[in-house]
């Protein structure tokens, strides 16, 4: 198959939408990429990016078109709302000179925002060519989890957009059964809902480190929980910290932050006014492949949201990273997310926004035997194994997409 794939973030951006399509092309399809130029999270281009930087690459035998958009910036709404809408309209125009007859699909990858959407649905509209649509992030309720965006007005708005994307698409894959049904609500039929969640790429493995380790002298000795990700709102953060605190007299535990956001300079300044210098840890962000060396010295791994009604429909990305690494998890979520690591029996669950019954958790595990520790990690990577294999997933996306082409 010629496939296109339309998503605002590819390489050397560091979304799994980059294994995806590495992954349909090791399995013999033709991949092509319509992407911006990459500008996440830093928010400014990366090097050797700008607006006058070549329109076309190639990666791995991927070809990638790269449409020019308003960077992030420094992430404020207005920001993010021009950035969004270049690319949607940029990438477009650039839509229109595609020629049809290099694509048997349209797949989108659809992260925030949904409008990166709209150039796929006005080829498909010129063309005729099915959209696949594979939805991680739920539209306007994504929005109104994550951000200040309360305004009835702007979300009926982006509800009713959201809503017009979502039916013009031939067949949506999701990554939440969850998402399921909220889609039924909104009309679309069944027929065209299919669950089908991420995996964590072939680097996510049981790592057994050198005792030399530069990642050694970085990571405190003691039992340490760790959080890898995005230090943002959805995240919990004020719920971590208030555990964080509520153990500080416990020397020895120690909670160690991998990652960048919008909300590390509050969680630095809490760490501070909270006197948590000896017990809470921010490492800053490094490259993906090397987090599983970092996950080799987590005694947990930590999981946490805030509580809101879309997140409990969501399974965090990073529950399989976490599996795949053979740790103990720490799920403070709701819903989906809590289900899938009891389901698995990979570690202990407690509610979102529940510092007392996090903190309670932490010690559950403190106070196990690494024997029994141990054994809930081993639980999660077989769980990992059965459910969220990176070949099992292709080969279901792929019989999808021939089942999906059969029925036009």
């Amino acid at each position: 198959m010629k496939i296109l794939c339309v998503c605002q973030y590819f390489w050397p951006e560091s979304f799994r939408v980059t294994d995806v399509c590495l992954g349909l092309k090791e399995l013999g399809h033709e991949v092509t990429v319509l992407t911006g130029i990459p500008n996440y999270p830093e928010g400014d281009f990366f090097k050797g990016y700008g607006f006058c930087s070549p329109r076309e690459e190639n990666f791995q035998g991927i070809r990638i078109i790269r449409s020019c958009l308003i960077p992030r910036m420094q992430g404020k709404g207005w920001q993010l709302g021009l950035n969004y809408l270049s690319f949607a309209f940029i990438s477009s125009i650039n839509s229109l000179f595609l020629r049809p007859v290099d694509f048997d699909l349209i797949f989108i990858y659809q992260l925030s925002p949904i409008t990166m959407a709209v150039p796929a649905l006005l080829l498909k509209k010129k063309n005729n060519i099915p959209v696949l649509l594979y939805l991680l992030d739920l539209w306007p309720e994504s929005v109104e989890a994550a951000s200040s965006i309360k305004s009835p007005f702007i979300l009926n708005w982006l509800d009713r957009i959201s809503s017009s994307i979502y039916h013009r698409c031939d067949r949506i894959l999701v990554t939440s059964r969850g998402f399921i049904k909220r889609l039924a609500e909104r009309g679309i039929e069944g027929s065209r809902l299919f669950y089908w969640p991420q995996w964590a790429e072939d680097l996510y493995q049981i790592v057994e480190l050198e005792e030399n380790a530069e990642e050694r002298r970085q990571v405190p000795s003691g039992f340490v929980v760790m959080f890898a990700g995005n230090i943002g709102v959805s995240q919990g953060f004020e719920t971590i910290m208030d555990a964080a605190e509520k153990l500080k007299d416990h020397k020895d535990i120690h909670w160690v932050i991998l990652g960048d956001g919008r909300m590390k300079s509050w969680v630095e300044g809490e760490v501070e006014s909270r006197k948590l210098n000896h017990c809470f840890h921010l490492l800053g962000r490094y490259p993906v492949e090397k987090m599983p060396r970092y996950f080799a010295l987590a005694d947990a791994l930590l999981v946490s949201l805030i509580k809101d009604p879309i997140l409990t429909l969501t399974l965090p990305a990073k529950v399989q990273s976490y599996m795949a690494c053979g740790k103990p998890i720490l799920a403070a979520v709701d819903g989906e997310g809590a289900r899938v690591v009891e389901e698995a029996q990979a570690g202990l669950t407690c509610p979102s926004e529940d510092a007392n019954a996090l903190a309670n958790s932490v010690l559950e595990l403190y106070k196990m035997d690494s024997t029994a520790r141990m054994n809930m990690g081993n639980q999660g990577k077989a769980y990992f194994n059965s459910h969220f294999k990176r070949e099992k997933l292709l080969k279901e996306l792929e019989a999808n997409i021939y089942e999906m082409l059969k029925l036009q």
